[in-house]
């Protein structure tokens, strides 16, 4: 059912050039993009200076960090169609140590008006050199398609972490996701790895999240992260106060699984550099 997955685990960059990590997953609702904004949360309070660049045009990572769609002047958009360069488009969120590139729903016509354009697949690539030493980790929270978005965010990253929902369906679309990351490998990116994969929406009384973790662990092993991300409600409530769960609650059960699903990363990380 499955592609294979390589079997090397990329090292963090030697040259202090920020570690690009694309969040990607073509399945919608599989909470790619709260991954993105409390992983992002976690590591920005273990003192790694932290960007998040939202690709998807629906813009949620943004609005999950509190900046609203009329005060994002400059965007993601802006950057793919070479408007503006990345350090313009950077926003300092209310986060210690977490800026932000917002979305804007421009992005939804992106893919048709690069169709022509000069390294189409390299523009997000191009643009961020220029800030890759301004930070320790940057995230890209892709859209939910394997179109031209998502090309950019896999050209430009080191590497690729899968949020995968703990049900049947979200098993199904995994191997062409891997498929696509080994095209994408061998035709743009050579350096581009998988991360991780991280199961998310956990419930322990459901039998089916047991079986599909249990399946997806015997099959990739040590790339799927110890932490699971459990269904948790606070972790739903917190978007609509435009906060990360780490703030809305710290003390909740998704929040504590995001704080170790950082830790586990980055120990992986220290682990691999030394």
């Amino acid at each position: 059912m499955f592609a294979k997955l390589p079997d090397k685990i990329v090292t963090p960059n030697k040259d202090g050039s920020a570690r690009v990590l694309a969040i990607a997953n073509q399945k919608g609702g599989v909470g790619k993009t709260t991954t993105a904004v409390n992983l992002a949360t976690a590591m920005a309070a273990c003192d790694k200076r932290v960007l998040i660049i939202d690709i998807d045009a629906q813009g949620n990572a943004s609005t999950g960090l509190g900046l609203e769609a009329p005060n994002r002047k400059i965007t993601s958009y802006d950057l793919l169609i070479g408007r503006n360069n990345a350090s313009e488009a950077v926003v300092k969120t209310s986060i210690p140590n977490l800026s932000l590139i917002p979305s804007s729903v421009d992005l939804s016509g992106a893919e048709i008006e690069l169709i022509d354009a000069d390294r189409r697949e390299y523009r997000l690539k191009d643009t961020i050199k220029t800030i890759l030493h301004d930070f320790d980790y940057i995230l890209i929270d892709c859209p939910p398609a394997l179109g031209l978005l998502t090309l950019n965010a896999f050209c430009a990253s080191d590497a690729v972490l899968v949020p995968l929902q703990c049900e049947f369906y979200a098993l199904e679309g995994l191997s062409h996701l891997i498929r696509t990351i080994e095209r994408v490998k061998r035709a743009f990116n050579p350096r581009l790895e998988i991360q991780g994969v991280v199961l998310t929406m956990y419930d322990k009384r459901n039998n089916l999240s047991d079986m599909v973790a249990a399946d997806v662990r015997d099959y990739f092993g040590d790339k799927v992260y110890e932490t699971v991300i459990p269904r948790n409600v606070r972790v739903s409530e917190a978007p609509s106060h435009g906060k990360p769960v780490l703030l809305y609650d710290v003390n909740c059960r998704g929040s504590q699984a995001y704080i170790h699903l950082a830790s586990e990363i980055l120990k992986r990380e220290r682990r691999l550099s030394a």
